[in-house]
């Protein structure tokens, strides 16, 4: 979910490869960790799951089934609000971050809670876990908009899932990129194209070095990327923004999410045994 920086930037639209992003988005993460704790953290709950800013949770959408039992790795996995609730309900979660300040987070929470979830820093496109270790991997907002090399990080989901595991991940609505990331009146008029996957990028003043990046693809690109790599696509959830929600987040507000759609998760199924 799209938040300020911490520090005086520019924007800009350009193209930025896999490692120019993961040089940007660790340590923004890192110097923004802190206050987005502070700012989200009660609204997420220490062991809440939640698919988006619309407040839609897992306890009503059902959409990563039964976990109890299972191995269940959290990619974006930030604070562990949603491992923790995977761990909860009786599941095996493991988070990865990109972030070391949100598992300094996540240790914090552990403590404070009884519920530790292991939790590895790391990036999506080289998952440091074995082939076939978890019946579902799962990213709530977490990872997959800032990866470039979205064919490397969906490659690594089906390494690491066993046959006809669940992948299931939200992002920004992919239509929410026609418009600007504004919550009031300003936010509902288009203003540029759908079909332009230039990266969002935003430059410290400061350092002049990139500091935030965000890829986008339509959501007929999605579909194509998951089929390349074996996964079948289950469903496609858009909640509505829900009646006597008024809390604001970044982009998303009640004015804009009753209008056009601001969250979309991708529900799949992973390769079978001997899928290619």
């Amino acid at each position: 979910m799209t938040e300020p920086s911490p520090f005086p930037v520019r924007v800009e639209r350009r193209a930025v490869d896999e490692a120019e992003s993961r040089r940007a988005n660790g340590p923004d993460w890192d110097a923004y960790a802190d206050e987005y704790q502070a700012t989200h953290g009660d609204y997420l709950g220490d062991a809440g799951f939640l698919w988006g800013p619309e407040g839609l949770t897992e306890d009503e959408a059902g959409l990563l089934g039964d976990v109890a039992g299972r191995d269940v790795l959290e990619v974006g996995s930030g604070a562990g609000q949603c491992s923790r609730w995977v761990a909860e309900h009786g599941g095996r979660p493991v988070g990865l971050d990109l972030s070391e300040r949100q598992l300094q987070h996540s240790r914090r929470l552990d403590d404070a809670t009884g519920v530790a979830v292991p939790a590895v820093l790391g990036t999506a496109t080289a998952l440091p876990f074995a082939d076939a270790a978890f019946d579902a991997v799962f990213c709530a907002f977490g990872a997959l908009q800032f990866v470039a090399d979205l064919d490397a990080a969906l490659g690594e989901a089906a390494r690491v899932l066993r046959p006809e595991g669940r992948l299931v991940f939200s992002i920004t609505h992919p239509t929410r990129w026609s418009f600007p990331d504004d919550p009031g009146p300003d936010g509902l008029r288009a203003a540029t194209s759908y079909w332009d996957r230039t990266p969002y990028v935003e430059v410290n003043d400061d350092t002049g070095r990139v500091a935030y990046v965000e890829h986008h693809r339509t959501l007929g690109d999605w579909v194509r990327l998951l089929t390349r790599h074996g996964f079948v696509l289950v469903d496609l959830v858009e909640p509505e923004w829900p009646e006597g929600h008024e809390r604001t987040w970044g982009g998303w507000s009640r004015l804009r999410g009753r209008l056009i759609p601001g969250t979309a998760i991708f529900v799949a199924r992973g390769p079978g045994r001997g899928s290619a």
